[in-house]
């Protein structure tokens, strides 16, 4: 995939693939993920969500090819899909070390504000 291009399906892609890590409950399960393979029950209790809610995150991360799963009888086990997936982690820790405070204080970047509700 070529980032560096100014246009074109490479760019939405990229941006397509960055909006799959933007869900703090599915990049608390990549992380999860990166420290080994992992049942859904293991990845409620660590993540701390529910289980519909870690399968649907598990779904998206598989659909998107980012996520593996092996079964095993019963039970399912999920697992990082590729090296790439952690590289792009590593990567992000490090960008993170260098400009989270900016980030942080970022007000581009704040929380989404979602419509009101019709009742």
């Amino acid at each position: 995939m070529a980032i560096n291009s100014r246009s074109g399906p490479s760019l939405a892609l990229a941006a397509r693939l960055f909006r799959g890590f933007a869900d703090p409950t599915r990049l608390a399960v990549v992380q999860a993920l990166a420290r080994g393979e992992k049942r859904v029950v293991d990845l409620v209790a660590e993540v701390g969500s529910s289980q519909p809610n870690v399968s649907g995150h598990l779904a998206c991360l598989r659909d998107c090819g980012l996520v593996s799963d092996r079964p095993e009888g019963r039970q399912v086990f999920y697992r990082i899909s590729s090296p790439e997936v952690l590289e792009l982690l590593v990567a992000a820790e490090r960008v993170l070390a260098v400009h989270g405070h900016r980030v942080r204080l970022c007000p581009r970047l704040g929380a989404r504000r979602r419509a009101p509700r019709s009742r």
